[in-house]
């Protein structure tokens, strides 16, 4: 079921469960976390919990649809303004790896843990992901349509290593590390640009 407050804005109580229960799913593992140690550590009553999420699940699957909520707004939002390619794929880019390293705890805890979802929420799951990697991918595909990227890499392939660089960021970044979210983010754009502009020599 999904959560019982709906999509949009955590309230303050929803908040207070949501980080209780990341920071138990990281320490623990989501089987060992107990749903009375979550009330516990919230401190909020079981009832409080139940309003909002119909199961322990509910909070795994929504520590995920509150991150890719937030990316697919900033998708969206970058996309309208119909900038010029290069710094559309730099914006997407760049914007999703500030997301993903302002919230890796939670990226952490959903990669290690998702399989501990029902088959409704794996699709729900695999459905939002897909939307923003076909987003994605038809911003280059257009760049690529009227000459402005090299069809050299195809849009496919760029997007799925642009992506598996940023999936992969729990398991190396660290908050403390040498550079921010925003120069990594620069870094990774680069790498695919440069791709992008890539031209094939005879």
């Amino acid at each position: 079921m999904a959560r019982r407050g709906g999509v949009g804005e955590l309230s303050r109580t929803e908040q207070r469960i949501m980080d209780a229960a990341v920071r138990l799913f990281a320490a623990k593992g989501f089987d060992a976390t107990t749903v009375q140690e979550i009330v516990d550590a919230a401190e909020v009553t079981k009832g409080a919990l139940y309003h909002y999420f119909g199961a322990k699940d509910d909070l795994l699957f929504e520590i995920y649809r509150s991150l890719i909520n937030e990316q697919m707004a900033d998708m969206d939002r970058i996309v309208s303004e119909e900038a010029d390619p290069a710094a559309t794929v730099r914006s997407i880019l760049v914007g999703l790896v500030e997301t993903t390293a302002g919230r890796v705890d939670e990226t952490a805890v959903f990669v290690r843990e998702m399989h501990r979802l029902d088959a409704d929420r794996m699709t729900e799951f695999r459905a939002e992901r897909r939307r923003f990697h076909e987003t994605f991918r038809a911003v280059i595909e257009k760049a690529q349509a009227r000459g402005q990227f090299s069809d050299v890499v195809p849009a496919e392939t760029a997007v799925l290593i642009a992506l598996g660089v940023v999936n992969q960021l729990p398991t190396w970044y660290r908050p403390d590390g040498p550079k921010s979210p925003t120069q990594l983010g620069e870094e990774i754009a680069d790498f695919v640009l440069a791709a992008l502009h890539n031209r094939a020599t005879a």
